[in-house]
């Protein structure tokens, strides 16, 4: 039976990946970590300390990588359950390295990185490459899996019941319908309080942020949609009947986490940090109303303070 149809008929009745408890094969477990970080941030991580600058060339290293990953999870039969993962990151570093192409061109420069660009004109522009990535994955996902609810594109269930964590407070008969805003404004207060502090905007400042409001919603809305795309939806899709829930949210919480080490707001290891436990509840938001609805409107929240954050800091001078 071909391996893509069987996994488009294996959806359940509530759309998502089947999540029924497994010991994930060792084996497959190892690899799938390795092929993650050797394509995460990590390597830019270490570049940057040791030679300051990241080269254009090791995202291009990253796509030749995950081309031998795809053609050893199609040749080597122990690592075959791994190869829809391989083919979803394969096509997302792949498009990745293709728009960094298009930004790095002299009309692009030129047209939105230039001095004085428009706020809303400049970030969209980077926007729109961001979308075509999002819906390479897309593509890629719909051709393995058929069924939209089997990557997470629909609303999912708002009210599902939240798995119990202790450590956080919930406990079991809990709902997202309730901790799916009580975690995204606990994350835009966490990222308002020392975004402000370093900023120390003063009133004016701020009243002549306002403008800038409706562009911040905009972008923080696409952003919160793209990155959920392909840094959730896709290994979540690919790797969760395989590595099972627990290992599969860490996974993507590291991969997350990585990816805002260097570029994150806040970036470094506090901000790596944040972001990879925001990552962890993405996720399991993800996972268990088996949708997008929440982990996007948690996602969106503190998207919405940090694009106006620049907002603020642009007007500051």
């Amino acid at each position: 039976m071909d391996e893509t149809a069987s996994e488009a008929r294996d959806v359940p009745a509530g759309g998502g990946p089947s999540l029924r408890p497994r010991a994930p094969d060792p084996l497959l477990a190892v690899t799938a970590w390795t092929a993650m970080l050797a394509v995460s941030d990590l390597p830019d991580i270490a570049w940057s300390a040791l030679a300051g600058r990241v080269p254009a060339r090791l995202l291009w290293a990253k796509v030749a990588f995950l081309a031998l990953f795809l053609a050893l999870t199609s040749l080597v039969q122990a690592l075959r359950r791994l190869r829809p993962f391989a083919l979803v990151f394969a096509v997302f570093y792949l498009a990745l390295g293709l728009t960094s192409l298009a930004r790095s061109t002299a009309w692009f420069q030129g047209r939105f990185n230039r001095p004085g660009v428009p706020f809303f004109e400049g970030y969209l522009a980077i926007f729109v490459l961001d979308a075509a990535v999002a819906l390479a994955v897309l593509g890629a996902l719909r051709v393995l899996k058929r069924d939209p609810r089997a990557f997470f594109m629909t609303m999912g269930r708002l009210d599902a019941p939240v798995e119990p964590v202790a450590w956080l407070g919930i406990k079991a008969g809990e709902s997202w319908k309730t901790f799916g805003w009580i975690f995204g404004s606990a994350a835009a207060l966490v990222v308002a309080v020392p975004t402000l502090l370093a900023i120390a905007p003063s009133a004016a400042d701020v009243a002549r942020a306002l403008r800038f409001l409706p562009a911040a919603v905009f972008l923080a809305a696409v952003n919160a949609f793209t990155e959920e795309v392909y840094f959730r939806a896709g290994p979540l899709a690919t790797l969760a009947e395989i590595l099972g829930k627990g290992q599969t949210l860490l996974l993507t919480a590291t991969f997350f986490g990585l990816a805002h080490w260097l570029y994150g707001s806040p970036p470094g290891p506090i901000g790596a940090l944040l972001t990879g436990l925001l990552a962890w509840l993405l996720g399991k938001a993800m996972l268990e109303t088996r949708g997008l609805a929440w982990p996007w409107l948690i996602h969106f929240l503190p998207d919405v303070v940090i694009f106006q954050s620049y907002a603020l800091q642009l007007v500051k001078g």
